[in-house]
């Protein structure tokens, strides 16, 4: 189980270097040049809500660093509005922009393609929804085990 464990960690984390790679190469496909794969994805995830920075962070897409930094440079790009709040000034909300749309409308195309390929490659794979779950429960397992450590160590 240990070596299972190990080769499923590294495999996520290829994987998510994997999908980084491909959002770009659809957006480059497309034109899009000004973006990287992380910049899209935070894209995709605000949508076409308001949405206060710190939720973004609070739902754990993201770092706060890498946030700050990568919805500064999506806003000087064109691709986000920032306004700060009326009823708290230091905290601020982002909305996409017509160009982000443009961009968001690019990566639901990928989706599509990737999700038919997706589809023919697994097509005689029967236990997909038991891996889904399987991962679905390492996050919640990682989840509880980083509430239980910061609980711990206070």
């Amino acid at each position: 189980m240990r070596n299972d464990f190990r080769d499923i960690s590294r495999l996520i984390e290829r994987l998510h270097r994997r999908l980084l790679d491909v959002v770009r190469a659809d957006l480059t496909r497309a034109g899009i040049t000004d973006l990287n794969g992380v910049q899209a994805l935070l894209l995709a995830n605000i949508g076409t809500e308001d949405i206060a920075v710190r939720d973004l962070i609070e739902r754990g897409y993201y770092l706060g660093s890498n946030v700050s930094y990568n919805l500064k440079k999506l806003t000087e790009l064109g691709y986000l509005e920032q306004r700060q709040t009326p009823h708290d000034r230091r905290s601020v909300t982002v909305r996409a922009t017509e160009k982000a749309s443009s961009a968001n409308a690019v990566l639901l195309e990928g989706e599509a393609l990737h999700s038919e390929l997706y589809a023919a490659a697994l097509a005689d794979l029967t236990d997909l929804a038991t891996v889904r779950d399987a991962l679905l429960r390492l996050d919640l397992l990682w989840t509880e085990r980083l509430s239980n450590t910061a609980v711990v160590s206070n």
